[in-house]
Parts: structure tokens; sequence; C-alpha cells
């Protein structure tokens, strides 16, 4: 399996990712290999070992239905206890809820939309979802604002976070709420590489805060910032035993797929992909830039599904439990030891089918699996009935 170290210098020159083309399956660090096995695709239901009903499983074929079209760059997708979606539009700005029938309700609209990659991006609901929670970018800064909600009424806008770095590229913009309550956000280096290795920037970042914008309790650093070393972050997502992982966008050779742990450094702009530098955390997966270019990432039926932009494509990366905590014998040595797989193989799904991919998310197991398309952005092919938003399960 082709590997993905790709060591750059910290004044490395900016690019965007490579154009599209057919992809290649994703390479996986040294001690943390795939496992060979693809995962079960039966639909269905499993006994778990209590004699209860375990979470349905994927379906044999991932065949999406069409659930509402004629978006434009649907960046920020969330969803209601109803069933309804909360959407945002990154370059009309528009922020809209979407029923269960597919029917399209302007709640608002943001006050400025940006450029290139800036714009309205993403979108998360409070748990009680008594509050909204946006991603813009303005002339001077990406923000993070808040508007109290009832019903389909929004509240004035409050700053819950402003002063992240802006730029026409790598903004960022994944906004969700943990299982801790804090909200975390994903921002971009904005073009400035050496940012993403300064613990004091907020570029380069995944930050976590509590409801009102303060650096939330137990973070690392005692600031705002999560972990570091990031380029382009945009998919947030956490697994069924409360573990975070990240999509990130790499430069020219490699996305990557992170397992993110407090305080830990990922390597931009020192590493692109893989590579052993110390003090560094390599990536789960990597990707050619053809075959990923990953932004939105949701965890769904024991699987991350993140979507591709010039990938074209759906990834599945199927979740493996974490190892028990073992005590080693007395006298045994952990020279030769081999971390535990974190993931399966992964799988494409609807390759080239439906175009640019962006957006992704789910309510839990039960619910479907929605995913966004991207095709108006400027990059894309526009189809019939382009952006959609596409339902499975």
């Amino acid at each position: 399996m082709r590997r993905g170290a790709v060591a750059l210098a910290v004044a490395g020159v900016l690019g965007v990712a490579g154009c599209a083309g057919p992809g290649t399956a994703p390479s996986v660090p040294p001690g943390t290999s795939a496992a060979t096995t693809p995962p079960a695709t039966t639909p269905s239901a499993a006994a778990a070992p209590d004699g209860t009903t375990a979470s349905p499983r994927v379906p044999d074929r991932l065949a999406p239905s069409d659930w509402v079209a004629g978006l434009t760059t649907p960046w920020g997708l969330d969803l209601f206890a109803d069933g309804s979606a909360l959407v945002t539009e990154r370059d009309t700005g528009r922020v809209l809820r979407v029923d269960a029938a597919g029917t399209v309700v302007e709640l608002a609209t943001a006050p400025e939309q940006g450029s290139g990659e800036g714009g309205l991006l993403g979108a998360t609901l409070s748990p009680d979802e008594t509050a909204l929670y946006l991603y813009y970018s303005t002339a001077a800064d990406n923000r993070v604002v808040r508007h109290s909600l009832s019903g389909n009424t929004l509240g004035p806008e409050e700053l819950v976070l402003g002063g992240i770095p802006v730029a026409t590229f790598h903004n960022g913009g994944q906004v969700r709420f943990g299982p801790d309550g804090f909200l975390y956000v994903s921002t971009g280096d904005a073009g400035d590489t050496r940012a993403a290795q300064d613990p004091e920037s907020l570029a380069g970042k995944i930050l976590r805060l509590t409801p009102d914008g303060a650096p939330a309790p137990g973070n690392p650093f005692g600031t705002a910032v999560w972990s570091l070393g990031h380029r382009n972050v945009q998919g947030l997502a956490w697994d069924s035993e409360g573990r975070l992982w990240a999509s990130e966008f790499g430069q020219n050779s490699w996305d990557e797929l992170n397992l993110v742990e407090p305080g830990n450094n990922y390597g931009w702009p020192l590493v692109e992909g893989e590579g052993e530098v110390a003090g560094m955390t390599p990536p789960v997966l990597v990707w050619p830039t053809s075959a990923a270019s990953p932004s939105g990432l949701a965890y769904w039926r024991g699987s991350l599904w993140m979507a591709g932009l010039r990938g074209e494509r759906l990834w599945q990366v199927p979740v493996l439990p974490a190892p028990p905590e073992t005590t080693p014998s007395p006298g045994a040595s952990p020279t030769g030891d081999v971390a535990a797989p974190l993931v399966g193989e992964p799988v494409a799904h609807w390759v080239g089918e439906y175009g640019r991919l962006r957006a992704v998310a789910t309510a839990g197991d039960t619910a479907p699996l929605l995913v966004g398309t991207s095709n108006t952005d400027g990059r894309g092919r526009v189809r019939a009935g382009d952006d959609r938003l596409l339902r499975v399960g």
C-alpha cells in the first residue's frame, strides 16, 4: 500500500489541492494499519450481547433519495429533533430550515458573505435547540455567532467568538457541540502556515468553547485551543466511544483523517500526510487529494462518513472499538508491539455519481444520513437540480 509521508519546509509554499481524478485507496500510517475485512452491510439489525437490538446496520446498497433540490452551495448542516434540517448556503448567506417533506423556509441571512472559500459556513443547534450557532466570514475576520431560536424565529445576533483569521482560502468553518456539552470550532490557517503552529493564534486549530464563547474548562493550554497544527479542518464527528475525529484538507498530495486528542500537534506545515516528526501526531488515514479533498464528516451506524469534494465520493470508514487497557506481564518488553488498528478498510460510495460532496450530518443511528452536494460552488459541474440534499436510510 502506498505511503503518504511528505515532509515540508516551514516556509512551504501555499497551493490548492490537486485536480480531481481517479482516486486510489487511502494509506494507513505505521502502527495504525487498517483491517482487511470489509464492513458488514447486512441491512437487518443485529442482537446485542445483552439481548437488546443493536443499531441498524448500513444498507447493502447505499441508495440515496433526493430530499430537497435547488440549493446554492450548502455548507453547514445539522438536524432538529423533529427530523427537519438546518442548512446554510455559503455564497448566498441564507440560513434555511427544511422539513420532512422537503419544504424550505428561510430563517435569516448572514450580514456578510465573504469571498472565495469564505462566507456562511458551519451551523449547529444547541443541545436543547434553543439557540443556533453560525460560523461566517467578514472582511476582517471569521466569527462564531449565536441566535436564540423559537420555532422558526431567530433572536438578534450575539458574538460568541471573533478575531479568527480570514482569507480567500483555508477558513475552516465547522461548529459542533461535543458530547461534553462544549462547542468545538475548526479553523483554517488562512494562508499563514506558521500560524497553525502558534499556540497563541486562532488559525489552524480546533477550538473548544463554552456556549458563551469562553475557553472551556480543562483545555490543555488554558486558552480556547484544543489542538493545533491543522491546515484546514472542515469536518468534526464523535464516535460511539466519545472520540473526536477530524477530516482535513492537505496541500498538494495527502488529505487526512485524524483522531483528535487535547493538546496534540497534527504537524502542519511541517508534515503533510504521514511523517515522523517528534512531538507531532500522525493521521490515522491519508488519501491522495484526487480521491478526497474532504469536508463534512459524520458518525453513523459504526462508521465515519466523509464527503469528498474533488474525490466526488462518500468515504465510509468503519471505526473499531478502542482496545481494552491491559497490564503488561512482569518482565515483558514493549519492543516490537504493534498498535491495534483504529479503523477498518475504507469503502468509497457514489464515485462520480453526484459530483462534489460537502455537508454530512445525522441525528443518530436510527435517523437518516444526510449528504449535501456542492456543484454550484464554482468548481463543479452543475447537474439538473443541483445543489441537493441526499438522504440515506
